[in-house]
């Protein structure tokens, strides 16, 4: 029987984060899926600034900038009358920002990545069965071959084998009934500087620019909630719909579509995952979480519960940690996850607006708040997911300024060398001590290479805090302080192992 590290079930945005981030510290990794090859079509259709930042810590991003939109923000309209803009505002102090930009694209820069790394992805293995023990997990394929390993990770949709071979409960409820979806390519005058919304009493229409493969600027993505159909409904169904539905909905009469890429017809669902570990089995990405496709937030959640594991995973299976640090996953990732639940299932109902006083204070509360400066930021923060914080679970801490837990944004320093780089550039595989130039720090590397292994590094900014910093692989700030003392007892809580091992 074939033997490896960890299995990882999937190869969508957070399996093959996950596996890029394990294969980068060093741990075997095997990647299947079901599927006969890579997505063509995309789920997804943007990657908020969070994403972003995990592949570049990651050295993923590629030409992904490139060949991506900027988003700009959504427009609604009652019919064709404009009545508010909610722009996105990112942070200026912030480097990271959003991309228009397909899931396909982003899975094919991943895949690359993994190859880079020294895997790839086995298509057409479709995983059927999943039986674990106290040493290890075994995964058996539907052409009857087996694989043993130490770990599993599901990260393979909604409709999780590996959730339900596990038997982890995943609750939930649906949001809205129906929604039609496609991507076409069409004859539309229309500025794709921004999104657009259409109110209309039988419901909402929505279309947002794409950039194609190829780079063409004439893709949209069409989405609309409907009522249930009476029949099952082909691409040339739903072509036809939206041929409709747009001078119903929207007021266009002048737009030809030539032909679709995509169709879909899908129920909304909020679901959450019980615990996102049951042995030694986990669970990322759709597996764990699914919610409202408004706002984009499926693709980013699953990613960062990727790069989260994948330092975590890596260091148990180096022998660095007590696989009780795998408990933190859950304890750091599902709060997240459900906050996106809330907002998204909230969002997503105020602006189907089902019923007459639903629609009242969508179009009279809701919409106009849209046109704030204010709201515009906090809504653009809250989806960048650049605020998340661990300060509350159980790696996180409690002081003035940057606790242990909150996210370190990225910044310019030099090396010990003297070379300039940026702290995201030295994370993944590594650890990083941010430290001020001149600052001693050869007994605080001594200890964290000690415990996390030689991947750990001295990055030096005059902009740093007095006390060096110990900057986890995810970007979140592990411990501050300047007693090798002090560093080596929190590493032995927070990796569970013994003062002397």
């Amino acid at each position: 029987m074939e033997r490896v590290d960890v299995l990882v079930v999937g190869a969508g945005p957070a399996g093959l984060v996950l596996a890029c981030g394990l294969a980068a510290q060093g741990a075997g990794v095997r990647v299947v899926d079901r599927a006969r090859g890579p997505a063509s079509t995309s789920r997804a259709n943007i990657l908020h600034a969070r994403g972003a930042e995990v592949l570049e810590r990651l050295a993923a991003v590629g030409d992904l900038r490139e060949r991506s939109l900027a988003p700009v923000g959504m427009r609604m309209h009652v019919r064709s009358r404009p009545i508010a803009t909610m722009r996105f505002a990112p942070d200026e102090r912030e480097s990271a920002r959003a991309l228009f930009v397909s899931q396909a694209r982003i899975e094919e820069r991943l895949r690359r990545r993994l190859g880079e790394l020294g895997g790839r992805v086995e298509w057409g293995r479709a995983v059927t069965g999943v039986t674990q023990d106290a040493g290890g997990v075994t995964a058996g394929f539907a052409d009857g071959a087996r694989v043993r390993a130490g770990w599993l990770a599901g990260c393979d949709g909604a409709h999780s084998t590996v959730r339900e071979a596990a038997g982890i409960d995943f609750p939930g409820a649906p949001v809205v009934e129906r929604f039609l979806l496609a991507d076409v390519h069409a004859d539309w005058d229309r500025d794709r500087t921004v999104s657009a919304g259409f109110f209309h009493r039988d419901g909402l229409l929505l279309a947002i620019p794409m950039r194609d493969a190829d780079g063409r600027d004439d893709l949209w993505r069409l989405m609309a909630d409907v009522p249930e159909p009476d029949r099952r409904l082909d691409a040339a169904d739903i072509v036809a719909r939206f041929e409709r539905l747009l001078p119903e909905r929207a007021g266009e009469t002048g737009v030809r579509i030539r032909d679709a890429v995509w169709t879909s017809v899908f129920r909304i669902h909020r679901r959450l995952a019980a615990d996102y570990r049951r042995g030694r089995v986990l669970l990322a990405g759709d597996a764990a979480h699914i919610h409202s496709p408004i706002g984009g937030q499926g693709m980013n959640t699953g990613i960062g519960d990727a790069e989260n594991l994948a330092w975590k995973l890596a260091l148990v299976v180096r022998g660095g940690a007590d696989p009780a640090l795998l408990d933190t996953y859950t304890a750091e990732r599902r709060p997240p996850a459900a906050e996106v639940l809330r907002t998204t299932t909230a969002n997503t109902r105020i602006l189907v607006g089902e019923g007459a006083a639903a629609r009242l204070v969508r179009d009279r509360i809701f919409v106009p708040l849209l046109n704030s400066p204010r709201v515009q930021r906090r809504a653009t923060r809250t989806a960048s997911q650049l605020g998340v914080s661990y300060r509350r679970g159980p790696l996180g801490g409690r002081g003035a300024g940057p606790r242990p837990g909150d996210r370190v944004p990225d910044r310019e320093g030099v090396r010990a060398d003297g070379s300039p780089s940026r702290l995201y550039a030295e994370l993944c595989p590594a650890w990083v001590l941010l430290a001020r130039p001149g600052a001693d720090v050869a007994a605080l590397l001594d200890v964290a290479r000690e415990r996390l292994g030689e991947d750990v590094t001295a990055l030096f900014d005059a902009g740093a805090a007095r006390s060096p910093w110990l900057v986890r692989p995810d970007g979140h700030l592990g411990w501050r302080g300047d007693d090798p003392a002090a560093l080596r007892r929190w590493l032995t809580g927070a990796l569970h192992t013994r003062m002397g091992a």
